[in-house]
């Protein structure tokens, strides 16, 4: 049996090392699917709309490229990936869960990631389409002829879950942020959607065609959908992530992969390689010293976030007219505790 360090070098199961500077090459072959996720959608139809995904935005390239994964995180990420699985991934805010999945679309250039941000009013409808019953109504009433060029279709568009779930050769990655805010019958809703692995536009069936021409989510990209219905073919890359503020139903949790995400707080090394990746390294051999007090305010318990320091850091670097004691100032100002004083 190989070792975890030669699995490490052949790097045999590995589809995300980690490593920003593979940034999309080679293109991602995604391994053998499992029994419970066989495609749905034929091969043809996957492979014609697998390029229609969204070019990699700056702010993705960046937050990607600067991203540290831990082997743990690299592990959990590529079993998510050969098992079809959800990663639920929880952390405290700062700790880098958003900024997961920007890190494994770069290096496996699967485009732009779709985000669906949870709160205590989201719908699996809102996730899945959108209809705009109200504009096809006006558009209707005021209609002239048929040389507008306006149909029936143009009126709905998919959402970031429906968009994940277009058939395509390779995930599309799609994260759902912060779902501990959700409604409690949410988890369960969207499961039933991923385990079946399509959904129903009942708006597209009442209408007398057999198939409409729809847009993606946030796009002008437009999908063929047959009998208002949208089936994948490859799973989505979907990354969950929860604050931890209340716990998940058991079948929800049985469905995902989890992992918590490390808090970089204690780990100076970890804290340095961030600070380099995020302001370069000249900015990083400067900044010892706000690391460590930093560091030290973790130890003794206070709850701190990773964009604390680094705003501090941007700040007192990026301002030279700045006193010594308007930098220390600064630096304690902008690295409170996010909780309050520890206990």
């Amino acid at each position: 049996m190989k070792s975890d360090t030669d699995q490490g070098k052949s790097a045999s199961w590995r589809l995300f090392l980690g490593d920003p500077d593979r940034k999309g090459t080679p293109p991602i072959t995604m391994p053998a699917a499992p029994p419970w996720r066989q495609p749905r959608a034929p091969h043809e139809l996957a492979v014609e709309y697998d390029g229609k995904r969204g070019d990699l935005s700056p702010a993705t390239l960046q937050r990607g490229a600067a991203y540290q994964a831990t082997p743990e995180i690299v592990q959990m990420v590529n079993a998510a990936l050969h098992l079809r699985r959800p990663l639920l991934v929880t952390g405290a805010p700062g700790t880098g869960k958003s900024s997961l999945i920007d890190a494994v679309a770069v290096e496996l250039g699967l485009g732009e990631p779709l985000r669906w941000p949870v709160n205590s009013r989201s719908t699996l409808q809102e996730a899945l389409y959108n209809y705009d019953a109200i504009g096809r109504a006006q558009h209707r009433a005021h209609a002239t002829g048929s040389s507008d060029g306006l149909k029936d279709e143009d009126f709905i568009e998919l959402g970031p879950l429906g968009t994940a779930l277009v058939p395509a050769t390779r995930p599309r990655p799609l994260l759902i942020d912060e779902m501990d805010k959700a409604d409690i019958d949410l988890a369960n809703d969207l499961l039933n959607v991923l385990e079946e692995g399509q959904f129903h536009i009942r708006e597209l069936s009442r209408m007398a065609g057999d198939s409409y021409k729809v847009r993606m989510f946030g796009s002008t990209e437009r999908v063929t959908v047959a009998k208002g219905r949208v089936e994948r073919h490859e799973f989505p890359l979907l990354i969950i992530t929860s604050n931890g503020e209340r716990s998940f139903p058991p079948a929800f949790l049985r469905r995902c992969l989890q992992i918590t995400m490390p808090d970089p707080g204690g780990d100076v090394q970890r804290l340095s390689r961030i600070v380099e990746a995020q302001l370069g390294e000249h900015i990083a051999s400067q900044a010892g010293a706000i690391i460590d007090g930093f560091v030290q305010k973790s130890i003794a318990g206070e709850t701190v976030a990773t964009d604390q320091l680094l705003n501090a850091i941007q700040l007192v670097f990026a301002s030279p007219g700045m006193t010594e004691v308007e930098r220390a100032t600064m630096v304690e100002r902008l690295t409170i505790s996010l909780a309050g004083a520890p206990q």
